[in-house]
């Protein structure tokens, strides 16, 4: 597959999990492995009742831990897939779900104390995630926290990958470098940073960069 614009490669995508929403949620509803820097998301949410938007939320498997965790979570989940929107609802019937872009977030007129971005970076591309970054800002409160993790490994590695369904899907690798050196220059103090490696295809060591951050001003 050569040539696809990103705007492309995000409609294969969501083509791919509309078509295997229901076996995504079977596979990935498990969140055992984030299960530590989840809980410092939610301790470093101070305030009862916090307004929480849960980014590229997939079947809602990230979604319902939190309100498990910490059920005076006000939130609001957004996908592309209307597939997944349909499962995560039925996984977590006291959130709001609508279909959203993660990219279009500083399209919102709300403002929320915390953002959920746990899945949607492998497939936004680096000029994309930079943009991101930047509009975030937009939307969260001051003193805000973000959670970001993403499959890292050079960006030039990206490429078309298939899963278990043999469906292609462009996958964005990410780099700490640009991650952190954005976040700062928009104004982000960086809490906490930490990985988790575990076998891919091929015997292939996956490693997710996880970063947790908070909007020091605007």
């Amino acid at each position: 597959m050569k040539n696809h614009t990103d705007e492309d490669k995000t409609a294969i995508a969501v083509s791919v999990f509309d078509k295997n929403a229901e076996l995504y949620s079977q596979k990935y509803m498990d969140v055992s492995i984030y299960y530590d820097s989840l809980d410092l998301f939610c301790d470093l949410i101070k305030i009862q009742n916090a307004d929480i938007i849960d980014l590229a939320c997939g079947p809602g498997n990230v979604t319902k831990y939190l309100l498990d965790k910490r059920p005076d979570f006000k939130m609001l989940a957004t996908d592309l897939s209307p597939k997944m929107l349909e499962i995560a609802k039925e996984h977590n019937p006291s959130a709001t779900f609508i279909l959203l872009d993660c990219k279009d977030i500083d399209q919102l007129e709300a403002s929320y104390d915390g953002i959920m971005c746990s899945f949607a970076f492998p497939y936004l591309s680096k000029e994309e995630v930079i943009k991101f970054l930047k509009n975030v800002t937009k939307v969260l409160k001051e003193d805000g926290v973000i959670y970001i993790s993403t499959m890292e490994d050079n960006n030039l590695n990206s490429g078309w990958e298939s899963g278990s369904t043999g469906d292609k899907i462009f996958i964005n690798y990410h780099e700490e470098s640009y991650l952190i050196s954005n976040l700062k220059e928009n104004n982000f103090e960086i809490i906490d940073l930490s990985r988790i490696t575990y076998p891919g295809k091929a015997d292939k060591m996956i490693v997710d960069l996880i970063i947790i951050a908070k909007l020091s001003m605007k």
